[in-house]
């Protein structure tokens, strides 16, 4: 097993391995207390592991109940917020009391924000059993849901007390929700570590090498990329400034997001958004042509894609709702290297040129 320690404005533990939920509700009790647990979980996930962690938490001398709500982007809205604090507030939860998200980045969303309200706020733990969740949306305490205007608009920053990733959970994905979660572990080798980057290049992680005995790698693999996240998270936790690194591809990525209205998976579109703006970059000589090269190779074989279908003049459309535009301008990430990337404000008439210089063609559809 892996521990990561964050140093946050509430410190944490990161408990990574396998066979984890059936030991959450005493990791859980060392690290948060608690009488009550409320376990926020979707429907795909509740059926698969919300027992064996009820179970566990009842063990661990919890009174324990489980809120499921529908699985999906379009279900992290308001009135799903609402019937999850009306579910604790009904289960008479107090101050003293836990919140457990258990499953991808839509739960964590869900289940951090539900916490950071109720009674202004109780103690939260972040259960990721998606490769998407456990390497970037579990650490570092953003937590939010979609307005009707955009994705994650309302929010807030709130900390768990502890995180458990079983990456036995992993085994339980498709190839395709495992290939999801590895544009966010590229994103992380880019921005900042190019041996990573290197070392994916030699192994590329897929569902395929997890299943046929590649496991213990991959765990490396998500603890390295925590590790990342909690470095950058520790300097600037509130976003605001090297914390923008973890940006990169995500204007375009979550215009894509919208643009394909939600069907797509995040780290797909994160994918589509990183090559989007590394080919711009390489057109306005920021970025050296082998580097898109090589992004865009470990991207393939990672099984993810590289180029989408909207034009230009659509995803600038859905991009001016980012919550990273200020006025007239946007913050964005760009590439000069592998392992090396800066943050720059860029006027919106200038983000609406660089998408177009994204395209695959160079000025057509992706």
């Amino acid at each position: 097993m892996h521990t990561v320690d964050v140093p946050a404005s509430t410190p944490y533990r990161v408990h990574l391995g396998t066979r984890l939920l059936e030991a959450s509700g005493q990791i859980i009790r060392e690290a948060a207390g608690g009488e009550k647990v409320v376990i926020v979980t979707d429907s795909n996930v509740g059926p698969l592991y919300a027992g064996i962690v009820e179970q566990s938490l009842v063990a661990a001398g919890y009174e324990a109940f489980t809120f499921t709500f529908p699985a999906g982007e379009e279900h992290k809205r308001a009135e799903t917020l609402l019937a999850a604090l009306e579910f604790m507030a009904e289960r008479e939860l107090d101050r003293r009391d836990v919140v457990v998200a258990l499953g991808g980045g839509v739960t964590g969303d869900m289940g951090g924000l539900a916490a950071a309200l109720y009674m202004r706020g109780i103690a939260l733990a972040q259960m990721p059993t998606s490769l998407l969740a456990m390497v970037d949306s579990s650490v570092g305490g953003k937590t939010a849901i979609d307005l009707a205007a955009g994705k994650n608009l309302a929010g807030a920053f709130w900390q768990p007390r502890v995180v458990i990733a079983d990456v036995g959970c992993l085994g339980t994905l498709t190839p395709e929700q495992f290939a999801d979660g590895c544009g966010e572990i590229v994103k992380h080798a880019m921005i900042c570590d190019p041996e990573l980057f290197c070392a994916l290049e030699l192994t590329p992680p897929t569902y395929d090498y997890l299943v046929s005995g590649g496991m213990a790698r991959i765990e490396e693999i998500v603890a390295r990329n925590i590790e990342i996240k909690r470095d950058v998270v520790a300097a600037d936790e509130r976003e605001g400034g090297a914390r923008k690194l973890l940006n990169f591809g995500h204007s375009i990525g979550h215009a894509v997001e919208a643009c394909a209205a939600y069907r797509l998976g995040h780290g797909t579109c994160v994918a589509i958004g990183m090559c989007m703006i590394t080919r711009a970059a390489v057109r306005a000589g920021a970025c050296a042509p082998e580097v898109l090269a090589r992004l865009e190779a470990l991207l393939g074989a990672c099984g993810l894609e590289t180029a989408c279908s909207f034009s230009a003049e659509e995803l600038y459309a859905c991009a001016l709702h980012d919550k990273k535009r200020r006025g007239g301008a946007i913050d964005l990430v760009i590439p000069h290297a592998v392992g090396a990337c800066s943050i720059e404000t860029v006027a919106l008439e200038d983000f609406a040129a660089l998408i177009a210089q994204g395209e695959k063609n160079g000025g057509n559809a992706c």
